[in-house]
């Protein structure tokens, strides 16, 4: 499965579903999203099983994103449920830190693992090469790709203009060609990188007004590791999902019904319509959609959505809105246009613009 074919099914709603098996990372990697450690929490591989075990021929996500922490430190589950996806009709993917490839060798569990999978995904950037040599994820990469495996790079930079990130992409081209796709992102302020990186509002999409701007990120419900099901992935939400964006608890929800919350909830629908920002200035302040965003006191795009937990008009006028037949055909026509844009759009949006081509490398086309 190449990664485009995974993009293309990113505004999707329900398309897909990602799951975050373990906040256990046996790195310690200074910008870490998720300030994994090994010492963090991860839920029995049971509560993951019986999930994906509620997927049917009938009704299944096509696609299931495993990640962490690091999710090859629980190989057995990785391949446990890839597997019991397969049988369903679901593809799926893994996204690891290569802790394994300092030898410049694939244990053999996570071998199987990674063979169980249908695409590999691996983060390289400065922070990682700290924990695990460039060459030595170099090496297994090659043996990955040669054996057929479809896989990618996830890459990030402090800032646009980061010279690693010209470094990191010439040298993977210039030793695999044209065969793996990449996605090229830079730092965000969550995790361990709040510490040292300041939050530019300007970057995060604060217009003194606001215009519609859907979130595809609230297309795909997200399994945390504590089993929360959120409306979408933003790591500011382990722990303390908002009542607004929370689909449910694997503990006690299967996929059914995580599905048809996902696609019936008034909020995350919204959000996927207008974006939180546009919500919030409509519908927030007595539907004085003239309101500038930062007399709302909010201050970015996700922001703006997190803090909407807070503010029963806005809950009350967007239920009421989204029940409106003509909403439903509105909620279509984005979706569709956003799924004709294709995977170099969806990348030029939400990873680095200058490397968005990248996505496509080794695609079947």
């Amino acid at each position: 499965m190449h990664l485009v074919e995974l993009l293309a099914l990113r505004a999707v709603p329900a398309a897909g579903i990602s799951l975050g098996i373990t906040r256990r990372c046996p790195l310690n990697c200074s910008h870490c999203s998720t300030s994994s450690t090994m010492e963090s929490e991860q839920s029995p591989s049971e509560l993951f099983l019986n999930f994906v075990h509620s997927f049917s021929i009938e009704n299944h996500p096509q696609f299931m994103a495993m990640s962490g922490g690091e999710a090859l430190l629980r190989p057995r589950l990785v391949r446990s449920l890839a597997l019991k996806a397969r049988l369903s009709g679901t593809r799926s993917s893994v996204l690891s830190g290569m802790f394994f490839a300092r030898e410049g060798k694939i244990p053999k569990l996570v071998e199987s693992a990674i063979d169980a999978v249908d695409h590999f995904s691996a983060s390289i950037d400065v922070f990682h090469e700290k924990e695990v040599p460039r060459t030595q994820v170099f090496k297994v990469l090659r043996k990955l790709i040669d054996s057929g495996k479809d896989l990618s790079l996830h890459i990030v930079g402090a800032d646009a203009d980061d010279p690693y990130l010209e470094n990191i992409v010439g040298d993977v081209q210039k030793n695999f060609g044209q065969r793996i796709p990449m996605i090229v992102n830079t730092l965000s302020p969550f995790g361990r990188a709040k510490s040292f990186l300041k939050k530019n509002s300007k970057s995060d999409s604060d217009p003194d007004s606001a215009d519609a701007n859907p979130c595809t990120m609230a297309a795909w419900p997200v399994v945390g590791f504590d089993g929360v099901v959120a409306a979408c992935g933003n790591d500011n939400l382990i722990g303390h999902v908002p009542s607004h964006l929370k689909l449910g608890d694997i503990h006690t929800d299967d996929w059914p019904t995580i599905q048809a919350r996902c696609l019936q909830s008034s909020m995350p629908r919204a959000l996927r319509i207008f974006g939180p920002q546009y919500i919030q200035a409509k519908f927030g302040v007595a539907g004085k959609s003239s309101l500038p965003i930062r007399k709302l006191g909010c201050d970015g795009y996700c922001d703006t959505c997190i803090r909407m937990d807070h503010d029963e008009t806005v809950q009350k006028s967007v239920k009421t809105y989204m029940e409106l037949h003509a909403t439903s055909a509105l909620e279509k026509t984005v979706i569709d246009l956003q799924g004709e844009m294709g995977p170099v759009a969806f990348a030029n949006r939400y990873s680095h613009p200058r490397f968005a081509n990248l996505v496509m490398l080794g695609a079947r086309v």
